[in-house]
């Protein structure tokens, strides 16, 4: 079996879950004046789902669907909610007009993002949970 780029062990996980946390403290203590979310969990039927309608749109609009870049973003605060984090999924495809770094895995240009997985618990929960 051929070993998958980019394949890191728990404990490497550990590492870089640490590592954010110093930034999620101060985030939590300066900013926000609570625990915020720290992760996002999407099910395989879910993620299928969308990588699905993501080649399926990039083919309608020219493009090859290569892969997907994955944001950290916030919701807005609002009266029903507190704005906690979250992570969203974008489509990308090889796209080359200076923005990727000349990587050529650009953003789709109005291509579907996928978000509204579940927040980890308690929201501010680091790994593993």
């Amino acid at each position: 079996m051929a070993k998958i780029k980019g394949l890191i062990s728990p404990k490497e996980a550990k590492q870089l879950n640490d590592a954010f946390t110093k930034r999620c403290e101060l985030i939590s203590k300066e900013i926000t004046k609570r625990p915020d979310n720290r992760s996002s969990w999407y099910s395989i039927k879910e993620l299928k789902a969308y990588l699905k309608h993501a080649k399926r749109q990039a083919k309608e609009n020219g493009y090859k669907l290569n892969g997907v870049r994955i944001y950290c973003g916030a919701y807005p605060e609002t009266n029903e909610g507190v704005g906690y984090s979250t992570s969203f999924i974008v489509p990308t495809a090889r796209i080359i007009d200076g923005k990727d770094g000349g990587g050529g895995n650009g953003d789709i240009p109005d291509g579907d993002g996928l978000n509204g997985g579940q927040v980890g618990w308690p929201p501010g929960a680091g790994y593993p949970q």
